[in-house]
């Protein structure tokens, strides 16, 4: 039974999208099949994995709106073990084209049933906003990873996104859990990364990962080639980092 994670966070720039394809193409390469469902209008993960974008027929804007079937619009293998469900601009007027459309919240949950049994993870990407395609991805979702930038403004709107995630168990998907929090461009020598980690440990009962993604050149550079970083710079910190991040998801399996 394929479990799914959505990888959120309200504000932008944290590393959703480079944790969204470099964790995929991690515990692809730990020998899992994983499948990435790209819910953001920006279609930053899809050309992250050297897709281009514009010249696709099928993509979740299709799927959304029962254009295509889900298999119609699943990209197989763009690295080996990892499949995605592609995103580009049309998915920006999804929102509106489904306004009246009847539990529009579990679009996306009731077309992954079809699927999910084909796969060990499936990753979601969602947007930075906390909109109906947030909705969709967290309905699917059996829990919820939240990437935190290590800056001063780290705490605000976890607190809003933790209260979203409580609501959405509490009303449209009493199976949600919290997966848990992982800092990402960290810089050991910077007090105030180190700082930023140790106040959000002690103000959250949530599970906070050991692991810590740090800020890395070849893990920003890595997308523009439409590569994960373990492809791109196999011995580089970040991509170290991402498949320790995915032992430490491999470990809870085994809990």
């Amino acid at each position: 039974m394929g479990r799914t994670i959505a990888i959120a966070n309200q504000k932008g720039g944290v590393g959703k999208t480079t944790t969204s394809i470099n964790l995929s193409a991690s515990l692809a390469a730990k020998g899992k099949k994983v499948l990435v469902i790209d819910t953001d209008p920006q279609g930053n993960t899809t050309s992250g994995f050297g897709i281009e974008k514009n010249e696709l027929e099928n993509t979740i804007y299709e799927l959304m709106l029962s254009e295509c079937s889900i298999k119609e619009c699943i990209l197989n293998n763009v690295i080996p073990g990892v499949s995605i469900i592609p995103s580009n601009v049309n998915l920006a007027a999804a929102e509106i084209e489904l306004i009246g459309i009847d539990r529009k919240e579990y679009i996306l949950k009731r077309e992954v049933e079809w699927i999910k049994e084909s796969y060990d993870y499936i990753m979601i990407d969602c947007p930075p906003s906390l909109n109906l395609l947030t909705l969709n991805a967290m309905t699917t979702a059996d829990s919820v990873l939240v990437p935190i930038q290590c800056e001063y403004y780290a705490l605000e709107g976890l607190s809003q996104l933790i209260h979203t995630i409580n609501l959405v168990k509490e009303r449209l998907n009493p199976d949600l859990e919290m997966e848990g929090v992982v800092f990402t461009m960290f810089d050991s020598r910077t007090n105030l990364s180190t700082q930023v980690v140790e106040n959000v440990k002690n103000h959250l009962s949530q599970r906070v990962f050991e692991t810590v993604i740090p800020r890395n050149i070849r893990l920003a550079e890595a997308p523009s080639y439409g590569m994960p970083i373990h492809m791109y710079e196999p011995k580089s910190a970040g991509a170290e980092a991402y498949m320790l991040l995915a032992d430490e998801i491999l470990c809870r399996e085994d809990d």
